[in-house]
């Protein structure tokens, strides 16, 4: 868990580091835009592994003054690059291309948990209908099978 933690880490410092060098002889945000999707890509896994690690954790090791800082410095850490690397891109592209990309990453995030909603509302459905179906055929079996067993029994009387 710290390994993964880590390398969110490197992969957060690598994509800002990136920005900051490419950022002055780029000709648009598209050139830029790996480091852009690394960079919340890492801020994403930090924050994903700074959660499982605080539930993986003893109360002790929870809520001791060392965790609880090393976390908190660390998320202020990663805002305040955020917030320079937004500085620097609104400076180079004009004001609110920043905004404007995290508008975008945010519909997009928003889109794509509707769409995984409407598929598992689809499979619940089809499945539904599959039990329905099964019941029904299971009925019909059922029936027949008396049936053929009454005659059966009919037969030999």
């Amino acid at each position: 868990m710290i390994a993964e933690t880590m390398a969110g880490i490197a992969l957060f410092k690598a994509s800002v580091e990136g920005i900051k060098s490419a950022i002055g002889t780029a000709n648009d945000v598209s050139s830029i835009a790996k480091y852009i999707d690394g960079m919340f890509t890492a801020q994403s896994q930090v924050n994903k592994d700074r959660y499982k690690k605080s539930a993986s954790q003893s109360i002790t090791e929870q809520f001791g003054v060392s965790s609880v800082a090393e976390e908190i410095i660390d998320a202020k850490l990663v805002q305040e690059q955020m917030r320079e690397i937004a500085n620097m891109v609104d400076m180079r592209f004009g004001h609110g291309t920043w905004a404007g990309i995290i508008a975008e990453r945010a519909r997009r995030i928003q889109e794509a948990k509707e769409l995984a909603k409407a598929e598992r509302i689809e499979k619940a459905r089809i499945h539904k209908e599959n039990m329905e179906t099964l019941g029904l055929i299971s009925i019909v079996m059922g029936i027949i099978i008396t049936i053929t067993v009454v005659f059966l029994i009919w037969l030999s009387v």
